[in-house]
């Protein structure tokens, strides 16, 4: 009988100015032991943009390295993500709803939970977030072919 394994991903949006530069940061534990840090430049977005797309971004990493019976827990720092994605919070916004409609789906998909945590409890996707905008560093080709297949525009 295979083990089931806990993945906690850990995700932060980041955006100098408000919209401006923005960066979407991942960390990701197996287990309780750091498996993947990765961050990616999303362009001029809004903070809660650069959430979600974090949350996006981050699951699917996950696929990849997820097996049938795993536990995903997915940890964000943004009450206006989590809020949103269990249902508490309507998504008003226009720009939000794509990357909401998305991150539903995906959410439903792999059976994760979704949890709010304190800033000083997400240290590492804030720092993997900064990154991305510093380094510039793009998303894979087929991220934004998904991102575009549901309209969502990097």
């Amino acid at each position: 009988m295979k083990k089931m394994i806990t993945w906690k991903l850990f995700v932060d949006g980041a955006s100098r100015k408000n919209p401006g530069p923005s960066g979407a940061g991942m960390y990701i534990e197996k287990d309780g032991i750091a498996e993947i840090k990765e961050g990616f430049y999303v362009g001029i977005k809004t903070n809660n943009q650069a959430e979600y797309l974090a949350l996006i971004f981050g699951l699917l990493i996950l696929k990849d390295h997820v097996s049938h019976g795993d536990m995903i827990h997915v940890i964000s720092d943004s009450q206006l993500l989590v809020r949103q994605l269990i249902g508490e919070y309507k998504v008003k916004q226009p720009h939000l709803q794509p990357l909401h409609a998305l991150c539903r789906d995906l959410i439903h998909k792999y059976s994760a939970i979704i949890t709010h945590v304190l800033r000083d409890e997400n240290k590492q996707a804030d720092k993997m977030a900064n990154y991305g905008i510093d380094c510039k560093n793009i998303p894979p080709k087929k991220y934004i072919e998904l991102l575009q297949e549901h309209g969502i525009f990097l």
